[in-house]
């Protein structure tokens, strides 16, 4: 029954063989399932070697020890699904929601997340957290306005890359949202001077303006207590990049619905 329930709710009723082969046998390499529908599946040690399941709702599935070699999984909903010592090295994780999922033991190439959405991800190697992924990352934490989190991610991705001007302006407009106007105003000076280092003296100094107008706000009662005044903190100053999304300029990784 459930067998069929698939079948139906699949739009691909003509990749319905490649479905029954791989619930059947969970050996399917090269299967043609985009879009189709296996929440809550269980696909523990299953072939999936070069599938293409881009768009497809895995959500909450069991895919421990599954191969995924060189799979197509771009916008495809991993949320919660557990991915326990798959090997996903080679597969493509465009727009991927891989938030939730356990990673546990997973393979993954260097800088595979960093255009999927891998948020309150377990497990996840240290080798594959790269700058650009958590940057990413801490950006769809903050257009979500989950201040907290982005500024951990920023400050994480500051940790991999601390040369990197766009990440503490990041975590300066975080921290401009939570109140820590003194933290800010730090964040926005050093991204002034990294970019100053770089020969970017135009940049270099509307950040060094920003942070002297973040500062000057720490005596104006309406700046106190995380009131959102960290969006407000680089009008003028940075006029065309006064909000998160313009500066965030590695933040590749497309926005879910």
């Amino acid at each position: 029954m459930l067998l069929l329930t698939l079948l139906l709710a699949s739009p691909l009723a003509a990749r319905a063989d490649d479905l029954i082969l791989l619930l059947q046998q969970r050996n399917c390499p090269d299967c043609r399932l985009a879009d189709v529908d296996l929440v809550h599946a269980d696909l523990r040690d299953a072939d999936l070697q070069r599938a293409q399941l881009q768009r497809a709702n895995l959500g909450q599935a069991r895919l421990d020890g599954a191969d995924l070699r060189k799979s197509n999984l771009q916008f495809t909903n991993l949320r919660g699904a557990s991915l326990r010592g798959a090997d996903l090295r080679g597969s493509t994780l465009y727009g991927t929601d891989l938030r939730q999922a356990d990673l546990s033991g997973a393979r993954l190439d260097d800088g595979a997340l960093e255009q999927a959405h891998w948020q309150g991800a377990h497990g996840i190697n240290q080798g594959v957290r790269s700058h650009a992924a958590l940057h990413n990352a801490g950006v769809t934490a903050a257009e979500n306005g989950q201040w907290k989190q982005a500024e951990t991610l920023f400050s994480a991705a500051i940790t991999a890359e601390p040369s990197e001007p766009l990440s503490w302006v990041a975590r300066g407009l975080c921290r401009g949202e939570l109140g820590n106007i003194n933290g800010a105003s730090r964040d926005l000076a050093h991204a002034g001077e990294l970019f100053g280092n770089q020969g970017d003296e135009e940049k270099a100094q509307q950040l060094q303006e920003a942070s002297q107008k973040a500062t000057a706000t720490i005596d104006n009662p309406a700046s106190k207590g995380g009131n959102g005044v960290g969006s407000r903190l680089l009008s003028g100053a940075l006029s065309t990049a006064h909000a998160l999304a313009p500066i965030a300029l590695r933040a590749l990784s497309p926005m879910l619905p």
